[in-house]
C-alpha cells in the first residue's frame, strides 16, 4: 500500500474532529474570534442546541472580501504577527476554527469592515468554498453555522439532547464573559434569552467582580474573599469562596490564564490543596481565579481546544495559588457564609431535618487519642477519657465578666447550652448558635498545625533503615529536597545509583508505608516541583487527632468555658468551619428571627 497525501477536505474534517467536538466548541471558537476582533457586543443564537443553527454576531473590526477568503483556509490567521508561538497575545492563533467548521457544516460569513461602504458574504458547505457576494450588514461580522456535522453523520450520534448541548454553550459564554467584563454578551435559543450580560464599566476590579457575581450568583460577592498576590512575575487576582459556601461539584470553579478560560489540572489541584483541611472531600469550593504572566512563561499550544496550558514554573504557580488562598482563608477568621444562616432559617421554616454535611472519621489509635487530648488542654476544656493521664487544664484567659456587654465581642456572650451540644450566644444584632465540638476541633487542629510549623515534626528512627529503589532521576529529586523533607520528619540519604535510604520518619505516621510514601513524593516532585504528600498526610492525622481529642457533643460546659471557646474562635484563623468543612456556628440576625414569628 503506497503512501499518499490526503485530500484537503478530508484533512479539514480530521482537524474538525479535534477542534469541534460539539456545538459548544464551535461557539467557543467563534466567540473567541469576535473577542480578538475587538467586539464590544457579542450576540449568539442557537437552534436545537446548536445542531440546526449557530449564529454569532459581533461589532468588531470586520473583514474585507480578500480577508474572508483567507479566513476559511487552514492555518490562515492575523494573530501571529511575528510568527512566534512563544508569545501568543490572542485567544485564537492556529487558524483552524473556520475551515474546520466549514468542512463539517454549512458556514456563511457576512462581514463589513469599519469604514467600508458595503458588506460581503461568503459561503462554505462541507469544505466547498464559494465566492464573496455583496450583502447588507452593519460594521462587524456575523457567522452562521447550519446543519452542524451534516458532512460527518457519525459525529451526530455522540451529541446529547438539545437542552444538554445548550447548557454546555451557556457555560462557554459565561466563562468567556467573566474574563472580558467590558463586552456585552447575549445567548438566545431562538425564543428566549438564556444569557444576558451587560457590559461592565468603571474600575476594572469592581467591573470584574460584578460580572463574576452576575454569573455565579448574587450571594457570591458577600461570601468571597479577594485575592491579589504576586510571585516571580506571576500575578494572581480573583476571589475565593468561604469554605462553607461550597458546591457538590467543581462546576463553580472558574480558572483563567491571561484572559483565557482553562480547565488545567495543575490549577484545579492547587485549589483542592488550598481547601484540603477546611472542606469535606465530597464538596467543592467556588472560586474565580485570574492568572496573569508573561506569554513566554506559559504554553497554550498544548491541546487543540486550548483548554489546557503548561507553565514553565509549574511549582511556583501552584505555590502561589495555594499560598494566596490559604492566606485569604486565614484572614477570614471565624466568618461563615451567609448561606449557612439562610439554610438554617429555611430548615426552621420547613421543619426539615438533616444537612449537607456527613462525616464519620476513623477512630485513631490510643496514642494518637492521648496526643489529641493533650493538645487541647491549654484551652481549659480537656476531655476526660477513661484510662488516660491527661495534663491539667490551663487557666482560662480573656473570659468576659458579667459586666461586659454583648457588643464587646463579634461572637457575643454565652447565654446557655442546648442539649449539652450547642452554645447559644447573644450578640448586639442577634444570636449565634455554636456547635461546640466542631468549633473546638478547629481550635485544636490549628494549634497542632502551628506547633508543626514552628517546631517541625517529631521523628522516630527506623530500627532497620529502609532502602527505596526509584531510578536515578527520581532518587536525585528526593536527594535534592532532603533538607526540606527533614523539617517534616523524614530523613533520607542517597544510597548508590537510583536509590535512597530512609533512616527516620515522622513520629505521627506510626507504622507507615515508607516505600509508598517516598514514591509518592518522587512523583509529586516530577509533576509539580513540590512534595506535598508528606505534609498533607501529617495534617490529615492531626485533623483526626483533633476530632477525637476535642470536647464532644453531650459534654456539659459552664458559662466560663463557653465564653472561653467563643473568644478562642474569634482569635483563631479558619474557625468558621471544622476540619471536615462543616460550619462551626450559625448567626441569626434579630430581623431574621422576627420574620420567623411574623413580627416583620
Amino acid at each position: 500500500m503506497s503512501i499518499r497525501l490526503l485530500p484537503p477536505t478530508l484533512v479539514n474534517r480530521i482537524a474538525a474532529g479535534e477542534v469541534i467536538e460539539r456545538p459548544a466548541a464551535a461557539v467557543k471558537e467563534l466567540v473567541e474570534n469576535a473577542i480578538d476582533a475587538g467586539a464590544g457586543r457579542i450576540d449568539v443564537v442557537l437552534a436545537e442546541g446548536g445542531q440546526a443553527l449557530i449564529g454569532v454576531t459581533d461589532d468588531g473590526g470586520g473583514m474585507s472580501p480578500d480577508e474572508m477568503m483567507l479566513a476559511v483556509e487552514r492555518h490562515a490567521t492575523s494573530k501571529l504577527p511575528g510568527d512566534d508561538l512563544l508569545r501568543i497575545d490572542f485567544l485564537g492563533f492556529r487558524g483552524e476554527a473556520l475551515p474546520s467548521i466549514g468542512s463539517v457544516a454549512r458556514l456563511t460569513l457576512t462581514s463589513r469592515p469599519r469604514g467600508a461602504d458595503s458588506a460581503w458574504s461568503l459561503t462554505v458547505e462541507g469544505g466547498a468554498k464559494g465566492k464573496p457576494l455583496p450583502a447588507a450588514h452593519p460594521c462587524g461580522t456575523r457567522v452562521e453555522v447550519r446543519d452542524l456535522f451534516y458532512a460527518t453523520p457519525a459525529r451526530l450520534k455522540f451529541l446529547k439532547a438539545a437542552r444538554t448541548e445548550l447548557a454546555h454553550a451557556v457555560d462557554v459564554i459565561e466563562r468567556l464573559a467573566m474574563a472580558h467584563p467590558a463586552i456585552a454578551f447575549t445567548l438566545s435559543d431562538g425564543g428566549r434569552k438564556v444569557v444576558d450580560l451587560a457590559a461592565k464599566r468603571g474600575e476594572p476590579v469592581a467591573a470584574r467582580l460584578a460580572r463574576v457575581a452576575a454569573v455565579v450568583g448574587r450571594d457570591f460577592e458577600a461570601n468571597a474573599l479577594a485575592l491579589d498576590a504576586e510571585r516571580d512575575g506571576v500575578r494572581l487576582t480573583g476571589w475565593a469562596g468561604l469554605p462553607t459556601y461550597n458546591r457538590a461539584t467543581a462546576a463553580g470553579q472558574y480558572l483563567f490564564v491571561n484572559g483565557r478560560p482553562v480547565r488545567d489540572r495543575l490549577v484545579v489541584g492547587a485549589v483542592r490543596g488550598a481547601y484540603m483541611d477546611v472542606l469535606a472531600r465530597d464538596r467543592h469550593p467556588v472560586v474565580a481565579l485570574f492568572l496573569e504572566l508573561s506569554p513566554d512563561e506559559v504554553d497554550v499550544n498544548v491541546h487543540p481546544a486550548k483548554a489546557e496550558v503548561r507553565f514553565r514554573d509549574s511549582g511556583g504557580v501552584r505555590g502561589l495559588i495555594v499560598g494566596a488562598i490559604r492566606h485569604a482563608l486565614a484572614g477570614a477568621g471565624h466568618r461563615t457564609s451567609s448561606t449557612v444562616a439562610t439554610a438554617a432559617l429555611g430548615a426552621l421554616g420547613s421543619g426539615a431535618s438533616g444537612g449537607a454535611f456527613h462525616y464519620s472519621p476513623p477512630r485513631p489509635s490510643p496514642p494518637l487519642l492521648r496526643m489529641g487530648a493533650a493538645a487541647q488542654a491549654p484551652f481549659g476544656l480537656a476531655e476526660a477519657i477513661p484510662g488516660m493521664d491527661l495534663p491539667p487544664a490551663a487557666p482560662m484567659l480573656d473570659v468576659p465578666s458579667e459586666t461586659d456587654t454583648v457588643e464587646s465581642y463579634p461572637l457575643g456572650a454565652a447565654r446557655g447550652q442546648l442539649h449539652d451540644t450547642y452554645i447559644v450566644s447573644q450578640t448586639a444584632t442577634g444570636l449565634v448558635i455554636v456547635d461546640q465540638h466542631a468549633a473546638h476541633e478547629r481550635l485544636v487542629f490549628e494549634r497542632m498545625r502551628q506547633a508543626l510549623a514552628e517546631g517541625g515534626a517529631a521523628r522516630q528512627g527506623l530500627l532497620l533503615p529502609e532502602v527505596v529503589d526509584l531510578g536515578e532521576a527520581a532518587a536525585g529529586r528526593i536527594a535534592d529536597r532532603a533538607a526540606e523533607l527533614a523539617t517534616l520528619g523524614l530523613v533520607v540519604e542517597p544510597f548508590g545509583a537510583g536509590a535512597v535510604v530512609v533512616r527516620e520518619v515522622p513520629a505521627l505516621l506510626g507504622d507507615a508505608d515508607v516505600q509508598g510514601l517516598v514514591r509518592d513524593l518522587a512523583d509529586e516532585l516530577a509533576e509539580w516541583g513540590e512534595a506535598t504528600a508528606l505534609e498533607d498526610r501529617l495534617l490529615e492525622i492531626c485533623a483526626t487527632m483533633a476530632c477525637h481529642g476535642s470536647v464532644r457533643a453531650g459534654r456539659r460546659l459552664n458559662l466560663a468555658e463557653m465564653n472561653a471557646l467563643l473568644r478562642r474562635m474569634e482569635a483563631t484563623p479558619l474557625s468558621g468551619q471544622c476540619n471536615h468543612g462543616r460550619p462551626t456556628h450559625v448567626t441569626l440576625h434579630l430581623s431574621d428571627i422576627e420574620k420567623l414569628f411574623g413580627r416583620r
